[in-house]
């Protein structure tokens, strides 16, 4: 530097900045005794405060990672500034003047690089700021505003502006302004061409300051207006720089963080018009990510301005997400990262899937707020999800289903909450409370975040697929007694059709629990039924036509494999047999039937046309059970 800070000038910044305010621009506090106050560390993840600082002294120390010290070294540690640096930082802060050694007040080039940075941002934030009000093209970005439903107070408040189609606009007007060419590049805010020559970041859009959580702008959003703007990105964000860090900002956090602090709440939306829709909306908490994900540096910077420390009352966290895949996609990813919230998380999605912006246009201002307020918790938005993959009207969709939620259960870190949970779920599900407890105490926890299969993949168990290679068509798990009942009646069928007769028809492929057993008995069908068959070579290569080419060979397996009955002198079953198992075939249909309408009923309990329809079908297939067996 062209001269060193005057010690008693540094004394009098140490003296007249207020430790607690520079502390609370990043941490919140509360009261830890006389004289003492204490945070979340803003220099290690923790869930329980040992930050500590003694306003009165002017010092903090973290009694959990042993970072401490004065005002001075907390603005060069959280801000990564130099030691001349940080005092700047906060003579400007204070309104003091510095001295140097040399008599002589640095050149404004050889303040500190950061300061520079920020300087030049301010500069062009203003620029931007003035050209949105211009004539000419500048109208477009305007009209683009009142279309969100933003006017000229809304686009004042949040400072957007406009950045003009020329190519260098902005670079000149820095250049005027003193800033070096080395400046404009390194700050983001302009490029340079394989010439040399300088051509500004962001041409013809509409611009959103994007500030550090002191109010410091350190970068920019961009919206493309025109169809023939060369980058076709609807959005562009400052690339990282020495200022801006994509993963430690949050669009808004500078507005939002005293109310988050006071109310202990915080929203996260996915762009910068939600943002200001939400605050215009009366819910001053809503934050973006710039450009990113929302991810674990977000959350320990959220942390610690909502105190979300483990022996308080949980803060209230709520995730706005478009109803569509990506969104649903955003949510499981908020989702995986759960556990590093110490408060509980909640999911807000509006109908149709509106963003908040849109939602405010579309319904008004209380429609913003009631999203949030009755946004669901997290962990019921991650398995209502999962659960919406399975087709839960069927038993192996429940039961695949079940095993894709059992561990997700098994992840929730208060282990009193499980039970209740697996409760809400089991009705949900529709299946019985004690059999989805068993599957939760087999769940590894370890898998709770991993993916949960499609509608129709088999599940877990579903056996090898078979040899002719058809995935759609899991071998049948002949474990499964019921599985053993179908294929047995499908030999039958196959070998001895004149022995099932017109019996054949009271069998519902539908109800048949293996896929590949189904397509069996359909082929049966289509190739004529029983009635049909006029050799037993011809028969089977009937069948064998009719069924997808996957399941031709199992058609030749069934038709040659053991029957385990007694059979006559003609190898033909018992006819008792055979009437026997068709009974047995219908009373498992039945069965089926009434605990997939049972489990119906559970789902549908706070439906009262559902359960009511479920309830009458419920006692019309226990009549029809009751009949059948009546007559053996």
């Amino acid at each position: 530097m062209a001269g060193l800070i005057k010690a008693e000038d540094i004394a009098l910044v140490k003296e007249r900045a207020s430790l607690e305010d520079v502390v609370r621009e990043h941490v919140t506090l509360r009261a830890a005794g006389p004289g003492s106050l204490k945070g979340l560390c803003p220099f290690h993840d923790e869930k329980s405060p040992s930050f500590n600082i003694r306003p009165a002294v002017g010092a903090y120390h973290c009694f959990g990672c042993g970072e401490g010290g004065d005002v001075i070294e907390f603005v060069m540690k959280v801000e990564h500034l130099s030691f001349s640096e940080a005092v700047e930082r906060l003579a400007a802060k204070v309104g003091l003047e510095l001295h140097y050694e040399d008599g002589q007040r640095p050149r404004e080039e050889s303040l500190g690089r950061r300061s520079r940075l920020i300087e030049a941002h301010r500069v062009a934030e203003e620029f931007y700021a003035e050209q949105l009000l211009a004539p000419g093209e500048a109208r477009t970005a305007r009209d683009f505003l009142r279309g969100k439903g933003f006017d000229g107070k809304a686009a004042q408040a949040f400072g957007v502006g406009y950045a003009p189609r020329g190519m260098d606009v902005l670079a000149a007007h820095l250049r005027d302004k003193g800033f070096s060419a080395d400046e404009m590049v390194t700050s983001g805010l302009a490029g340079r061409s394989q010439r040399g020559s300088l051509y500004d970041r962001f041409r013809g859009r509409v611009v959103w300051p994007i500030r550090d959580i002191t109010g410091d702008t350190v970068g920019f959003g961009a919206r493309r207006l025109f169809e023939d703007d060369r980058i076709e990105a609807k959005y562009l964000n400052t690339s990282e720089t020495p200022i801006y860090k994509k993963t430690h900002v949050l669009y808004g956090l500078d507005l939002a963080k005293r109310d988050m602090a006071r109310d202990r709440k915080a929203v996260v939306v996915e762009g910068y018009t939600d943002v200001m829709a939400c605050h215009l909306a009366g819910v001053p908490y809503a934050v973006a990510t710039c450009g990113t994900a929302f991810g674990i540096d977000h959350i320990k910077l959220l942390r610690r301005i909502l105190r979300d420390e483990a022996d308080r009352e949980p803060a209230r966290v709520v995730f706005t997400f478009d109803g569509d895949a990506a969104g649903q996609k955003a949510a499981m990813k908020a989702f995986g990262e759960d556990q590093q919230w110490a408060s509980q998380s909640f999911v807000a999605v509006a109908p149709g899937g509106q963003d908040p912006c849109d939602l405010r246009l579309s319904a008004g201002d209380a429609a913003v707020k009631n999203l949030v307020d009755e946004a669901v918790p997290m962990f019921e938005f991650a398995v209502r999800t999962t659960l919406d993959r399975f087709d839960l009207d069927r038993p192996e969709g429940r039961v695949q289903a079940m095993r894709a939620v059992a561990p997700i259960i098994s992840s929730i870190r208060d282990r009193s909450l499980r039970p209740e949970y697996a409760r809400s779920v089991a009705g949900w599900l529709g299946v019985d409370v004690d059999q989805l407890s068993r599957e939760i105490a087999r769940a590894p926890r370890s898998t709770a975040r991993a993916g949960t299969p499609e509608k129709n993949s088999p599940g877990p168990d579903s056996g090898a697929e078979q040899a002719s290679g058809a995935s759609t068509y899991p071998a049948p798990d002949l474990r499964d007694p019921i599985v053993l009942l179908e294929r047995q009646m499908l030999q039958v069928l196959l070998q001895h059709p004149a022995a099932v007769g017109d019996q054949w028809k009271a069998l519902e492929s539908e109800g048949f629990s293996a896929p590949a057993l189904r397509a069996v008995l359909d082929a049966v069908a289509a190739a004529g039924g029983p009635s049909a068959a006029q050799s037993s070579g011809a028969w089977t290569a009937a069948v064998a036509t009719a069924a997808p080419e996957a399941v031709r060979g199992l058609v030749r397996e069934l038709a040659v494999a053991p029957i385990p009955a007694t059979l006559d002198d003609t190898g033909r079953p018992d006819q008792r047999y055979v009437d026997s198992l068709v009974r047995r075939v219908q009373e498992m249909l039945l069965t089926r039937r009434i605990g997939d309408t049972m489990s119906a009923l559970r789902r549908h309990a706070d439906d009262e046309a559902a359960a009511r329809a479920a309830s009458v079908e419920l006692t019309r297939l226990q009549r029809e059970l009751a009949n059948l067996r009546a007559q053996y």
